[in-house]
Parts: C-alpha cells; sequence; structure tokens
C-alpha cells in the first residue's frame, strides 16, 4: 500500500541559506478553513520559522490564503500555529536552539494520509 503524499510548498530558499543538520516531521493544529484552503495548495513557508515557547512548538510567519468559500468562519492568515512533536523532541530542540546559531526552518509542507505536516530543518 503506497502512502500518498501531496506536496502544498517547499522553501528552498532554506536550503541554500542554511546547512540543514537535523529533520523533523510535525503535524500541524489548524482550523478546518486552513485544511481546505492547503489541499488547493495556498499556504507559504517562505518567512516562516518555528519557535518553542513555555514547552510548545509554535511555527511562526507562514501565511495559508483565506479559504474563498470561508465567509465568517475563516481565519487569520499569518496566525501562529501549534506544532505538534513529541515531548523528547520538544525538549532536545529547546536545548540546541539555545546553542548560538541554530535555527529551526520549515522545509516543506504536505499532506500525507490525510493530515498536514510540515517538515522542519535544524
Amino acid at each position: 500500500m503506497k502512502k500518498e503524499i501531496i506536496e502544498i510548498a517547499q522553501n528552498r530558499k532554506a536550503r541554500f541559506n542554511y546547512e540543514i543538520l537535523e529533520v523533523f516531521e510535525a503535524g500541524l493544529v489548524l482550523k478546518g478553513t486552513e485544511v481546505k484552503s492547503l489541499r488547493q495548495k495556498m499556504g507559504n513557508i517562505g518567512d516562516a520559522y518555528a519557535r518553542i515557547r513555555d514547552g510548545e512548538a509554535w511555527l511562526v510567519g507562514m501565511n495559508i490564503s483565506l479559504y474563498d468559500r470561508g465567509n465568517q468562519f475563516n481565519h487569520d492568515p499569518l496566525r501562529e500555529r501549534k506544532l505538534l512533536l513529541h515531548k523528547s523532541e520538544i525538549r532536545r530542540l529547546t536545548g540546541k536552539l539555545k546553542e548560538k546559531g541554530y535555527t529551526l526552518v520549515p522545509l516543506r509542507l504536505y499532506i500525507r494520509e490525510g493530515k498536514v505536516k510540515v517538515e522542519l530543518g535544524l
């Protein structure tokens, strides 16, 4: 059984501007209109980065365009979105991000098995 992956967005500048040491896969906490918009490939991670705050990982600066049929239930396109990572991964990343020169950038955004995922590079 082949797992279908639908590519939504890529951050090609990240691999050019940064040396990627480790790659992590994380889920995203999204609203319904955000998922519908991403299925139409209306997401952009070019200016995004991830941060750890209060023991939780957040994706900042990702733009998901408004869903055209979303009416009053539409979302804020630039809101911070929570990343779904294991606690052990968050603790490890917290230690790495405190070291000088490390940052966490999204490399690509995709849908796998019906779930929206983001690939993060350290």
